[in-house]
């Protein structure tokens, strides 16, 4: 699946370790049936997670019987755009790999906005 980043590049993969993305792939791809727009390459925060947890999305709480060990500080993640928007709006926005995020992120959080979070790789 070939997809392009807010840059207009190909999207690099967000992670692996955990693995995330709608399809389960390590990147931020999307399509009509992802109605959440998982296209969001976070880099996750103690105070995103309790943010996140807060408003009903609990993304740290393992669920083993889905392989799933939870999302911890520092882990990468395919995050909902609208979520991010709504952390933004919070003051609890995470960074952001703009590498790894989707364009169409950009239908919904404006380049801006993302541009503010952008995590820079050392």
């Amino acid at each position: 699946m070939q997809t392009t980043n807010v840059f207009g590049d190909p999207v690099i993969t967000c992670s692996t370790t955990p693995i995330t993305g709608f399809f389960r792939d390590g990147c931020c791809h999307t399509d009509a049936t992802d109605q959440g727009s998982h296209t969001v390459c976070i880099v996750a925060t103690e105070e995103f997670l309790a943010f996140s947890k807060s408003v009903g999305n609990d993304l740290s709480t393992p669920l083993p019987q889905w392989q799933f060990a939870g999302v911890k500080p520092g882990d990468r993640w395919c995050l909902c755009a609208a979520r991010f928007l709504e952390a933004h709006q919070n003051n609890a926005a995470p960074l952001v790999v703009l590498e790894a995020t989707n364009e169409k992120a950009i239908d919904i959080v404006p380049m801006d906005v993302l541009l503010k979070y952008a995590f820079y790789a050392k």
